[in-house]
């Protein structure tokens, strides 16, 4: 079911979201029919021989079946544990209050091994202490066309405490989870939703198994203060039994055509654009890529790469890895400063490596409206290739004197390259010629 819908989903993507919503409707209508799955209603009041809320319907539903659920507003948190299709009349229509309840839905392949084909369409998740949406440890999951807005209210920001979270929310005390968390799940679509006012957007991570292969593409994120935007982190692991191990990792993701501004706001430092984060040992943030954003306005800079330790003791843990990642053809501008690398200028993309940084690729990327377009702090060699750096400010400012910047055929701003008057410069120990003399875009 869900390669086929998400082939609709792609075809239907510049479409309208009305357009979009009516193919995802009539496809699982349609499949619900050709397989004998049901098609299951929900409403208000429990009229017509529907159901009145949707978590009885979801306990009554067989997997594949199809819940269709009337405009409304329903004070629940729903649990799904099978396969099945949850489809709201809108997003704007149906409304999940989770006031005072954990999650607004959770999709917990955790307790039910091998979890998959779920979609979850058409609603407005909001007000629950921790996570709007949260999927864990399933695959083949489609979340779209839907507001996750005011969740996280357990949050203390005094404390950066959240109380209550599940053991399994290794590292999420500071954040309740975010609006929608993805944690260790596969294959699984996050595309066209609004994720707004949660402590942040939208969380991938990987406690509980790999994270791998997932997409997050077209969401509007915006305004959530306490965290990132969009957010791929690798965390403790954490198993119901027996020894976990320090990460699974977050592998092989897509964060594509994605708008992420004024994230990060509420306290300094609290968040970037889109966030690659592998900070400690045992740690895996790999193999992902950030394409075609546009990142603006954040707290931290657009795009923020960070490992924060290397040991070197004999016999120590696997230091953290957060290597062979691309930053591709995104538009970046107004974003605040990395206090980590340390910079106190605003930032388009930062990188801190404790342990050096292999296989990094930035290019194509426009960055303007910056004091820095790109600022690293790593002992290696970081490759940054045919990008727009063309602020007049600081192109390229390497802040490590054991790691080199191979910043060849990038626009700095002017014909002359970073050594012309009014051309953007570079700082640090930074490989610039030859130059670009008209820019990429």
């Amino acid at each position: 079911m869900s390669n086929t819908l998400k082939s609709l989903e792609i075809k239907a993507g510049s479409g309208s979201i009305r357009t979009r919503m009516a193919l995802i409707l009539t496809f699982v209508i349609a499949l619900a029919a050709t397989a004998n799955a049901a098609t299951i209603c929900v409403n208000p009041k429990g009229a017509l021989g529907c159901f009145k809320t949707i978590s009885s319907a979801v306990a009554a539903a067989k997997s594949g079946d199809v819940i269709l659920v009337s405009r409304g507003t329903y004070s629940e948190s729903i649990w799904i544990g099978k396969s099945l299709s949850l489809i709201g009349a809108g997003r704007d229509r149906t409304i999940i209050d989770a006031t005072g309840l954990s999650n607004g839905i959770y999709i917990d392949g955790l307790d039910n091994p091998g979890l998959s084909e779920v979609v979850i369409s058409g609603f407005t998740i909001k007000n629950a202490n921790f996570e709007g949406i949260l999927v864990q440890n399933a695959s083949t999951v489609t979340i779209a066309h839907n507001v996750v807005e005011k969740n996280d209210l357990s949050l203390d920001v005094s404390s950066s405490m959240c109380p209550g979270l599940p053991a399994f929310e290794t590292s999420e005390a500071s954040d309740c989870g975010e609006g929608i968390h993805l944690m260790g799940t596969a294959h699984t679509i996050v595309s066209d939703n609004i994720s707004r006012d949660n402590s942040g957007g939208i969380l991938v991570t990987d406690e509980t198994n790999i994270a791998n292969t997932n997409v997050i593409t077209h969401n509007d994120v915006h305004d959530n203060p306490f965290a990132c935007g969009i957010t791929l982190a690798s965390h403790p692991g954490y198993v119901k039994t027996g020894l976990a191990p320090l990460g699974f990792g977050v592998v092989h993701n897509t964060v594509s055509e994605n708008d992420s501004h004024h994230n990060g706001l509420g306290i300094p430092g609290a968040g970037a654009g889109v966030g690659l984060f592998a900070p400690g040992p045992g740690n895996i943030t790999t193999y992902n890529s950030v394409v075609r954003n546009r990142l603006t306005n954040n707290g931290l800079p657009g795009v923020a790469i960070h490992n924060h330790v290397q040991l070197l003791f004999p016999g120590h843990p696997p230091n953290p890895v957060v290597n062979d990642n691309s930053i591709v053809d995104n538009y970046i501008s107004g974003n605040g400063p990395d206090g980590a690398l340390p910079t106190t200028a605003n930032t388009g993309i930062s990188v801190l490596g404790v342990t050096p940084i292999s296989g990094l690729v930035i290019t194509g990327n426009v960055i303007e409206n910056e004091d820095i377009d790109v600022a690293t702090n790593s002992a290696s060699v970081l490759d940054l290739h045919l990008n727009d750096l063309g602020n007049g400010g600081i192109g390229v400012d390497n802040l490590s004197s054991a790691g080199t910047v191979n910043a060849t055929e990038n626009w700095w701003g002017c014909a002359g390259g970073p050594a012309e008057s009014g051309c953007a410069t570079a700082t640090g120990t930074v490989v610039w010629t030859p130059w670009l003399e008209y820019p990429t875009h």
